[in-house]
This record gives structure tokens, sequence and C-alpha cells, in this order.
């Protein structure tokens, strides 16, 4: 006889909630400041993250939803999109399913709303207008993976065996009360301490759920197929939020911490003189030898 038991608290599917209907709507449904009162040193390290501005990102990842709009959805002939009021959240989705993926709790105009409020910051960076720059920046960037999304949303992956995430329930490592109005009760899920879990996001290939799949990250692909595969053991969490003493400041690829942990690089150099010919003479040379190990587990660069 086999005895089971569930890997994860979760519950019965919630009933859906209303649409939020304009960014700051769907700002306040996952408002996170509450968590700061007790988690102050997670909540300033996350704060510091690029999670902190999923959609803003380093700068230019905003400006890639516009690409994709402008080059590549608006030309494809079945999108049925052709100009801004045309956009709905299922559009963009190829770039949400990971960096918002809480809009698929927002109305189209939400949708249409981040556009325009990525295209209004790009015309007042141009026309200089900083205060105006500031403003929509804001706005920009108060769309993010903060704590709810990760701790409830996304935090059970197996949800018809496992149960979906309780709307009173914050999930991490821990089960009994918790002292928040909102989210009375904490429960175990496993998932947020193991690779998986970053995959949702940090992906293995193209979104072929999607009507139109796009393929933007593989990392979780060659964490599974190049690293794990050949002996590799630690997870994400291990090196990116342990080992890395970053806890929840999750770092891109141009980070001095994670570029010191990933690569390994040794230059080698030596000048000499080469006589070309009669007409040039002797010419200084110089040889560079670069050698680069990757000591991660996983392609660099990836997302």
């Amino acid at each position: 006889m086999w005895t089971t038991t569930a890997y994860c608290e979760g519950g019965p599917k919630p009933p859906e909630q209303p649409k939020a209907k304009t960014i700051k709507e769907l700002v306040d449904r996952y408002d996170s400041s509450s968590c700061l009162e007790c988690h102050e040193e997670a909540h300033d390290q996350w704060a510091n993250s690029l999670h902190s501005r999923s959609i803003l990102g380093t700068g230019r990842t905003a400006p890639t939803f516009i690409t994709a709009l402008e080059v590549g959805i608006k030309n494809f002939p079945y999108s049925g999109v052709k100009e801004d009021k045309d956009i709905t959240v299922e559009h963009l989705k190829i770039c949400t399913k990971c960096h918002l993926p809480q809009l698929d709790e927002a109305t189209d105009d939400v949708a249409r709303e981040i556009i325009a409020t990525i295209k209004g910051w790009q015309k007042a960076m141009k026309a200089e207008n900083d205060a105006e720059v500031e403003k929509l920046e804001a706005t920009i960037a108060s769309l993010n993976i903060n704590c709810r999304v990760c701790h409830n949303k996304m935090a059970i992956i197996h949800k018809w065996s496992d149960g979906y995430p309780q709307p009173d329930t914050v999930y991490g490592s821990q089960d009994g009360a918790h002292e928040d109005p909102d989210f009375p009760k904490m429960a175990v899920a496993p998932a947020l301490g193991e690779s998986i879990f970053c995959g949702q996001c940090h992906g293995s290939g193209p979104n072929f759920e999607l009507a139109h799949p796009s393929q933007c990250a593989t990392l979780y692909g060659s964490y599974l197929f190049a690293y794990t595969a050949e002996g590799g053991s630690e997870s994400c969490q291990e090196c990116h939020m342990v080992k890395s003493g970053l806890g929840h400041d999750m770092q891109s690829y141009n980070s001095e911490e994670m570029r010191k942990m990933a690569v390994d690089v040794e230059v080698e150099s030596r000048s000499l003189f080469w006589r070309k010919n009669s007409a040039e003479g002797v010419l200084p040379m110089g040889i560079v030898t670069v050698e680069m190990t990757n000591k991660a587990g996983h392609t660099i660069p990836d997302g």
C-alpha cells in the first residue's frame, strides 16, 4: 500500500475576482508594502532587484515591449492589431507571461494603458521633460514581480494535485498563522526552493501555449540539459540567493557580483615587432589571448 502526503497546501480554485480596470487597480491588488513591516531586509533586497521593476528593467525592457508591438504584432497579418486601440491582454502575453503574470487579472484597457504609458515615457525622455519622465517611470516601475506574485500567485505549480493558491495564504517554508489581515495564513510550498519555480518564467524555450509563441528566456532549459544532465546539483536559489549573498536582490547579467560568480576570465598578452615589408618596415604588434570559463549552471547570457 502506498502512503502519500500532499506536496503543497493549496485548495479549491478560488472564484475569479473582477478584472482590474486600470494600472492603479492592478497595482493596488498586488500591493506588497505591508510585507515591509516584518520582512524589512528581504523587502529592501527586492527593492534593489530587477524583479521590482520587471517591465522597466535595465532601461531597455520597456522599449522592447514597444518594439515587439510595432515591429512584430502590428505587422502580423492575423494578429488583429493595426493600432494601439486594438491591443488586448492576450497580445501582450508574449512579454507579460513572465514580466507581469498578474496582467491576466486585468481588462484589455490596462494592456492599452501600459503601452500608452511606456510610449509617453519615451516621448518625455526625448523632450527632456524630467518631471514627466520621473512620473511615468514610477508608474511603469509600479508594475512588477513582487512578494504576492511569487509567494501567492505563482507559488504552486501542480494545481490539480496540490491545489490552487488560496487568496488568504502566503506560501513559503512554514505553516501557521501569519500576522497580516490580507494573508492570515502561512503554508508550505516546496517548489519555492526548487529551480522549477524559477523555470516558470526563466524558461526552457518557446511559450507554445500562446497563440503566437515567442522565445525569450531559455535559461531553465540549459540548466536542465547542460548542467544537471552533467551532474550539477545546485538550484537557482542556492547560487542566486544564498551563495551570492544577495538574497531577494535578483540582478541581471551585468551585475558585478553575478559576473564574478559566473565567469572566470584569464588574459595573456605579449608585444612583438614584425617586419612587414621594406616599404612599411618594422611594425609594433600585440597578441592578446582571452580564455573565458562559464562557471554558471546555464548558458550566459540568458534570462
